[in-house]
């Protein structure tokens, strides 16, 4: 819509001798409501005109109607014009910019992102806020692909700490020598296994210790468990074989158990970064820090950061006996993927309770001088509930990824079973189909919705062929395919310059924004925005579709040229969205 822009321009230079920045010139798209596609907001041009705004409005309606062929009508509401645009234009930019081959690619920037995601503890397997979580990062880090970007995506296991220990004191103790093979488990549900034993009979001992007086904070740092876990740390640190051996076993098969998982979600990483090799790191900063007068030393000898000037508080970033903190191995950690990568962006996707860590953290970066520090981002999200309320991991309830895709895949197969449509389908393409339905319903569910907002996911409600949900687009998608090969589409442009219908136009006009909505979302790292752009777009689709005529049977050759065109850009449209998003589109359904 350039010509528009230039136009008004020149129709303010002739109307009111006014060379006016391009910037002034607002045009959007036209409300349903009124005719026309686009519209001219003309409150910004009446400072030129020294006239109301529909005078204004009129007066350079007047003009563009008489010196553009283009525009073939408007009408003007307050400080709205409304544009009609001639079917024409539409076509020619259907057919010559639309069917392009390169419609869908962007070319690349030049510019590096890291997308860091998942972010798991190896004591316990992925459950459902952590599936929301890979499939954000891994549909950001796609966005940013398709939108030029050369993307790195990485995951930073949490992978030591009490916590691990507490689920390898438990299958010490109560284990029997039990491995996956040996239970049938899976290595990340095994460990996940002991982590809940281990909660329980520590729970136990505190009880039993408060009915010996002891108060609730007491008994908690007393129980015999706990000691043993606190004592097992200190050895697994202070180089235990016995201890790191046992601790490379359970890992072991705990990344088995992950990768697994991964698999069946579709999600993927260039470079895993381990919290035992990277919880030393930062020491180095601090001392960067206290050279350039960031940090100060207190007379205990810990050292901190006095962010109170930004609105935020005290820091510790080294205890009082040289060990670090959380933030101090995030400092060393940043500046050792910077180093590894030197990407432009480092987007970090972690849970919105973590929001003040992370404005810490780049603040603390920012005031070391470091000059990639502007470029860091923590992509914070909202948990997710079940209708049933919220999820404890430590008391085993907590919904387990694997159980989830496998439900969903299930209530996948029941629900087309039901349609009974693919009768002639192998058993083999049959389990195909019910895996890209139950996991395509699974993270449009989770990716429509933005990011920020906190998330009741309904696995019945997500699997439905009917209302904004991943199977109605994946449905929209194989009927385009099968009308496609019915009408034994050969791709070639259309001649036809005849009128357009309303739905043909409304079609051509949003398949035209694509490029635009992915930029959109990929700046806005918001795979929501291209997710229900592409319900928008399956559901105007289902609207052409039952208002024009039989595509197949259209004698007319350029008109039924014309829309198999329009069929087929939007099952390309679908598919290439669907993709960024990890979802598959079949051929049929």
């Amino acid at each position: 819509m350039n010509f528009i822009i230039t136009e008004t321009l020149n129709a303010i230079k002739h109307l009111y001798q006014e060379d006016v920045a391009e910037s002034v010139i607002n045009i959007q798209e036209t409300r349903k409501e009124f005719e026309g596609q686009i519209t001219l907001v003309v409150f910004p041009i009446v400072r030129f005109s020294k006239k109301s705004p529909e005078e204004t409005a009129n007066a350079i309606g007047e003009y563009l109607l008489a010196n553009v062929a283009e525009i073939t009508a408007f009408n003007v509401v307050k400080g709205f014009l409304n544009l009609s645009i001639a079917d024409s234009y539409w076509l020619n930019l259907f057919n010559n910019e639309l069917l392009k081959d390169d419609f869908l690619t962007v070319k690349p920037n030049g510019k590096k992102v890291m997308v860091e995601y998942s972010s798991p503890n190896t004591n316990k397997p992925l459950h459902l806020g952590h599936v929301r979580n890979n499939l954000l990062g891994y549909s950001v880090a796609e966005l940013l692909k398709a939108d030029g970007f050369e993307v790195f995506k990485v995951n930073l296991v949490n992978d030591r700490g009490i916590h691990i220990c507490k689920s390898m004191l438990a299958w010490e103790k109560w284990g029997d020598g039990e491995t996956p093979e040996s239970s049938g488990l899976k290595g990340d549900h095994l460990v996940g296994k002991y982590y809940v034993i281990f909660d329980k009979e520590y729970k136990k001992e505190i009880d039993t210790l408060k009915l010996d007086g002891q108060t609730e904070e007491e008994a908690k740092k007393n129980a015999p468990l706990m000691k043993e876990a606190q004592q097992m740390l200190l050895k697994w640190e202070a180089g235990d074989e016995g201890v790191i051996a046992l601790w490379r076993k359970m890992n072991g098969w705990v990344y088995e158990g992950f990768e697994i998982s991964y698999k069946n979600l579709g999600v993927d990483f260039d470079k895993y970064y381990y919290e035992s090799n990277t919880y030393l790191l930062g020491k180095d900063t601090v001392d960067e820090g206290l050279a350039k007068g960031v940090f100060f030393k207190k007379e205990d000898g810990s050292v901190w950061i006095d962010l109170t000037a930004d609105g935020l508080d005290q820091k510790l970033v080294l205890r009082a006996d040289g060990t670090s903190v959380y933030i101090t191995q995030d400092l060393g950690t940043a500046q050792m993927k910077y180093d590894d990568f030197h990407m432009d962006q480092s987007i970090y996707v972690v849970g919105n309770e973590q929001d003040y860590h992370f404005k810490v953290l780049f603040l603390i970066l920012e005031k070391l001088g470091k000059s990639w520090a502007k470029g860091l981002y923590h992509l914070s999200y909202g948990m997710v509930d079940l209708p049933s309320g919220k999820m404890k991991s430590r008391e085993g309830t907590v919904v387990d990824a694997d159980d989830l895709v496998a439900e969903m895949v299930e209530t996948a197969k029941q629900k087309t079973e039901t349609l009974g449509k693919i009768n002639d389908f192998s058993e083999a393409e049959k389990a195909e189909l019910y895996t890209n339905i139950g996991l395509g319903a699974l993270k449009y569910f989770l990716l429509k919705v933005e990011p920020k907002k906190r998330l009741l996911f309904d696995p019945s409600e997500s699997i439905d062929f009917q209302g904004n949900t991943g199977p109605f687009i994946q449905y929209t998608h194989a009927r385009i395919k099968s009308l496609l090969s019915k009408a034994q589409y050969q791709a070639a442009k259309s001649m036809e310059q005849g009128a357009l219908t309303a739905t043909e136009l409304d079609m051509i006009m949003l398949l035209s924004k694509y490029p635009a909505e992915l930029s959109n979302a990929a700046k806005s790292y918001s795979p929501a925005f291209l997710a229900n752009y592409l319900y928008e777009l399956a559901k105007l689709f289902n609207k052409f579709y039952h208002e024009v005529p039989p595509i197949v049977k259209e004698e007319n050759a350029n008109v039924k040229q014309h829309r198999l065109n329009i069929c087929s850009l939007t099952a390309d449209v679908l598919k290439a969205g669907t993709k960024i998003l990890g979802i598959n589109v079949p051929e049929r359904m």
